[in-house]
């Protein structure tokens, strides 16, 4: 947990609960709506987990996460910005992440004309929608944790 702890006014923080709830009731009508398309029986169940994790894969790999996460908090940044943002990653394995979640069109790899020529990432389209989806999540977290805590 990142310290000290971030207060908000008891205002900010029953704002953000609020749309929290309402982040968790959308999600509740979206996976009943998916459940009643699921058929019967085991297999039908499997094929939905299965679709499931396929669609979260590349969230689960080490580093990717933590590199849209910079992204979409600190917005376009250069290699090296990224290198210092993320505390412990390898020049390597922060060039394979970037690589790979441009293949999943998650970041856009830009190059700006030089000299000299300087590339900057950014999120694409689908990178920041990820990013506004897992926004309601990361504050549950953090409240949970109690990186987030109400001023007294």
């Amino acid at each position: 947990m990142p310290n000290p702890p971030r207060d908000l006014s008891a205002g900010s923080m029953n704002d953000v609960k609020e749309r929290i709830d309402s982040t968790i009731e959308h999600g509740s009508c979206i996976r009943d709506i998916l459940a009643t398309h699921t058929g019967d029986g085991p297999a039908a169940i499997s094929w939905e987990v299965q679709a499931a994790v396929e669609a979260l894969d590349v969230f689960g790999s080490r580093w990717t996460i933590e590199i849209l996460t910079a992204l979409y908090i600190a917005g376009p940044a250069r290699f090296n910005q990224m290198k210092t943002l993320l505390d412990g990653i390898s020049s390597r394995t922060l060039s394979d992440k970037l690589r790979l979640l441009a293949d999943r069109d998650l970041v856009i790899r830009k190059v700006e004309a030089g000299p000299p020529e300087r590339v900057r990432y950014v999120l694409s389209d689908h990178g920041r929608t990820c990013g506004r989806l897992l926004s309601p999540l990361v504050a549950h977290l953090k409240i949970r944790s109690g990186a987030l805590r109400t001023t007294r």
